[in-house]
C-alpha cells in the first residue's frame, strides 16, 4: 500500500473518531482536523432538534472538508517546489463520519463541480486526488449508544445514533481502509493503526 497523504478516521457518532485522530495525529506529528468543527450552524441546531442530517445538509459540509484538504496540500507542495522546509505535519489525520461511499469519494475528489487544483507552482490545474488511508471504527449498536450516553455538551444527541447506522455504508474495495473494533483498547487502536501505516 502507497504511504497516504492522509488519514480518515471514520464511523458512527460515538465510535471515538475525534479521541483517536487527536491522538493518532500527535503520535505522527501530522495536523489534525475535527471535522465536526466545521458544521455549520444550522446542521447542529438540527441535529439539536433531533432531527438526522440528510445529503442535502452534509454535502456543502463535505465539500468545505474537500477543501480544507487541497489547500493544505497546496500549500505543502507550493513550498516544496520553493524548496523550503515544511513544518511537521505535511500530512493530516481528519475526523469524519464519512458515512457514504459517496460522502468518502468528494472528500478525496472533491465534487465535479468544485474548482480546480493548483499545482506545485501554485496555479491551477486538473484536480488532484487525495491519497486517503479510511480507518473505519466499527462496534455495536449497544456498545456505541452506551459510550453516546455517557457523553455529555456534545451536539450530537443519541437518539440520533440509530440512522446513523441505517446511513452508514461499510468501507470495501476498492477503497483503502482498515477496519477497528471500538471494543480495543485505545493503545490496542492506535498501535493497530501505526502497524499498518509501517
Amino acid at each position: 500500500m502507497a504511504a497516504p497523504d492522509a488519514l480518515l478516521v471514520m464511523g458512527v457518532s460515538g465510535s471515538g473518531k475525534s479521541t483517536v485522530g487527536a491522538l493518532l495525529a500527535s503520535e505522527l506529528g501530522w495536523k489534525f482536523y475535527d471535522a465536526d468543527d466545521y458544521h455549520p450552524e444550522e446542521n447542529r441546531m438540527k441535529m439539536q432538534k433531533g432531527i438526522p442530517l440528510n445529503d442535502e445538509d452534509r454535502i456543502p459540509w463535505l465539500c468545505k472538508l474537500h477543501d480544507i484538504l487541497r489547500r493544505f496540500f497546496c500549500f505543502v507542495l507550493f513550498c516544496l517546489f520553493l524548496n523550503r522546509d515544511v513544518a511537521s505535519g505535511q500530512h493530516v489525520v481528519l475526523a469524519c463520519s464519512a458515512l457514504k461511499k459517496v460522502y468518502r469519494d468528494i472528500l478525496i475528489q472533491g465534487k465535479d463541480d468544485a474548482p480546480l487544483e493548483c499545482d506545485h507552482s501554485g496555479k491551477e490545474e486538473k484536480p488532484v486526488e487525495v491519497k486517503l488511508l479510511v480507518v473505519h471504527l466499527t462496534g455495536s449498536f449497544d456498545i456505541i449508544s452506551g459510550r453516546l450516553l455517557r457523553r455529555k455538551d456534545h451536539f450530537m444527541p443519541p437518539e440520533l445514533l440509530q440512522s446513523q447506522f441505517d446511513t452508514l455504508e461499510t468501507p470495501s474495495a476498492p477503497e483503502n481502509f482498515i477496519q477497528i473494533n471500538v471494543d480495543k483498547n485505545l493503545s490496542e487502536i492506535i498501535a493497530t493503526i501505526m502497524e499498518t501505516l509501517k
